[in-house]
């Protein structure tokens, strides 16, 4: 009897984990009156930029809301001026100047109006490669071309010199590449940052000094969200310091986690481990995952599915084992880890407004938004009842999907604070930016997924850093048992994708936080909030002026003219590559001193 006992108490804790008191988080929410949108703080700075646009272009018209949104995202405040319609505005008034447009006659006779501007002391940021017009001057000397081939060429990857990007000095592919920019052979005294590929067979990102002013170029022709990053990086080398909010945090998700054993063929499983899923779930992938998280401070986000069921008609019932549920969850929670909803069962928030029509889905509409809002209240119920030391508040769409109605029902939910659902559009996907919504809910996007880490992915976690200096990645417990996911190559190759990308990410961007689904929410709300309202640089020291300061912000600093950072006032400044630095500010008001 007593040997019953003994191994009755030991099953009895391994089935019910490790018991958790949840710890003060590193990242608070902010109080509800302090939240600001990121369209209400670029009020506060300077309009300081001008954007030139020209809608007869298509390339334009593509490129210019990828770029306001990165304007947007880094702060900075700007008029558009659409040179089809408009005359160039007097240009004393601005600091900054980006082309949008890729013909240089879309200026007109003011093309010389522009040049003298540059000449005085003007910075100007050409995005779209600049075209071949007969008749028309090319504006290649300004640029520091010297030729150009008369067609445009195939740009097929990426590579950002040492010091110019985190991450860099690493050759990045382009998914689909095509001939997008020309072939351009530069002037001596360029300074170039970025080529095709590691050979340097081209130039895509180049400084050419014009008179007291300053021309940078990008010769990429492709302006899409997955390479924002480039552009931030290519805008903040404008002038003698480039200075922009950016959020500071690492979270990785695990989707469907935890939950009921996995449905799926587990062939490969039983090739490599001899084990039924269930076992090599326990024995096997949690255990490795919580290696490479303690290898990296990593801290998991779990979010919980109750069951897989179909049933959308809004009758709900409870899952009574709840073993599988604590076991996984409490050493989660002990791990550090933080846990959120992901739904009662795997059926997206959707009655019908979101098609699955040639999508290949096997999702059921809900009867009713009641039916949704009961299969929520159902689910919080059950993640409290059984985890009820812990706050959840992040929610994750099922296979990111959700529609205009589940989105507005969640926006009314007294737990959730955050949908994290998919950074780029695609399917039926709910794609988000980075930021808070009017209802008060902050959306944090999840920008790459899966062990495979294919070219997209590499890409786009490279510009991400650039661009807000954040990732978010998430897995699902079933990648092992899907062919497409990479289950044909078996667990220890996908571990060992994940290890190197944790390996390249902590490498590329120093200081970055590791952060739970929440605590991230709490970084991306002082980041919507945060804002540049003055900037005073001279050669010893950058004055800067914040708006809408909580308790600290985070901004990358980069500095142009080669000075070194002496000492900071106000807060503290950690290097992350060349004359790149990542700054914390804990007052509204930051000196970096300089030494020449």
């Amino acid at each position: 009897m007593l040997t019953f006992f003994i191994m009755a108490l030991i099953l009895f804790f391994e089935r019910s984990g490790i018991h958790y008191t949840q710890p003060a988080k590193q990242v608070n929410y902010l109080p509800t009156s302090k939240v600001i949108q990121s369209s209400a703080a670029v009020k506060k700075a300077p309009v300081t930029c001008l954007v030139l646009t020209d809608s007869t272009e298509p390339d334009c018209r593509v490129a210019e809301p990828q770029i306001k949104r990165v304007l947007l995202d880094m702060k900075v405040g700007y008029r558009t001026v659409d040179l089809s319609k408009q005359t160039l505005p007097a240009l004393g008034a601005y600091q900054t100047v980006v082309v949008l447009t890729e013909n240089i006659s879309s200026f007109g006779t003011q093309q010389n109006v522009f040049k003298n501007w540059i000449s005085a002391g003007g910075h100007a940021l050409f995005v779209l490669p600049i075209q071949k017009e007969e008749g028309v001057d090319n504006f290649f000397g300004e640029l520091g071309v010297t030729s150009a081939t008369a067609k445009n060429e195939v740009v097929s990857g990426f590579y950002a010199a040492k010091g110019f990007m985190a991450g860099g000095n690493k050759e990045y592919k382009f998914s689909d590449p095509f001939k997008s920019a020309r072939k351009m052979k530069l002037t001596r005294n360029v300074k170039t940052y970025a080529w095709t590929d590691k050979s340097q067979k081209f130039p895509l990102v180049w400084e050419n000094k014009y008179g007291k002013g300053q021309v940078v170029v990008d010769n990429i022709g492709i302006v899409e969200k997955v390479n924002r990053g480039i552009y931030a990086a290519s805008y903040s080398l404008l002038g003698a310091v480039g200075v922009y909010p950016v959020i500071n945090g690492s979270a990785f998700y695990l989707d469907d986690f935890p939950s009921p054993v996995p449905n799926g063929d587990g062939k490969y499983v039983k090739r490599d481990y001899h084990m039924n899923i269930a076992d090599f779930y326990s024995k096997v992938w949690w255990p490795d995952l919580l290696k490479l998280s303690a290898r990296h401070g990593v801290r998991f986000t779990g979010v919980i599915i109750e069951n897989y069921g179909n049933q959308t008609n809004g009758k709900v019932t409870t899952t009574q084992d709840t073993s599988r549920f604590r076991y996984f969850g409490n050493m989660l929670l002990h791990a550090d880890g933080e846990l959120g909803f992901h739904g009662y069962n795997h059926q997206p928030l959707n009655t019908g407004e979101v098609s699955y029509k040639g999508q290949h889905l096997p999702y059921k509409l809900w009867k009713n938004t009641q039916a949704m809002k009961n299969s929520i209240e159902q689910l919080e119920t059950f993640s409290n009842n059984v985890f009820p030391e812990t706050r959840k508040s992040v929610y994750v769409p099922p296979s990111n999907i959700l529609s205009a109605k589940g989105r507005k029902m969640l926006g009314k939910d007294k737990e959730i604070r955050t949908i994290a659902s998919v950074y780029f559009p695609g399917d039926a996907g709910y794609s988000q930016e980075f930021g808070v919504s009017k209802d008060g809910i902050v959306n944090q996007p999840r920008i790459i997924s899966g062990a495979l880490f294919d070219k997209y992915n590499k890409l786009a976690a490279f510009s991400e850093l650039n661009m807000h200096y954040v990732n978010t990645h998430f897995m699902h417990p079933d990648d092992l048992l899907d062919v497409d996911r990479g289950a044909k190559l078996g667990w220890n190759k996908l571990k060992n994708n994940l290890a190197s990308y944790m390996e390249w990410l902590f490498t590329a961007a120093p200081g970055i936080r590791n952060l739970t689904g929440s605590e991230l929410s709490g970084a991306i709300e002082r980041y919507s909030a945060a804002v540049v309202t003055k900037k005073e640089v001279t050669a010893t020291e950058v004055k800067l002026e914040l708006g809408n300061l909580y308790d600290e912000s985070y901004l990358m600093v980069r500095l142009n003219e080669g000075g070194k950072p002496q000492g900071v006032e106000g807060g503290t400044l950690r290097h992350v590559t060349g004359d790149l630095y990542l700054l914390r500010a804990t007052s509204r008001n930051v000196t970096i001193n300089l030494r020449r």
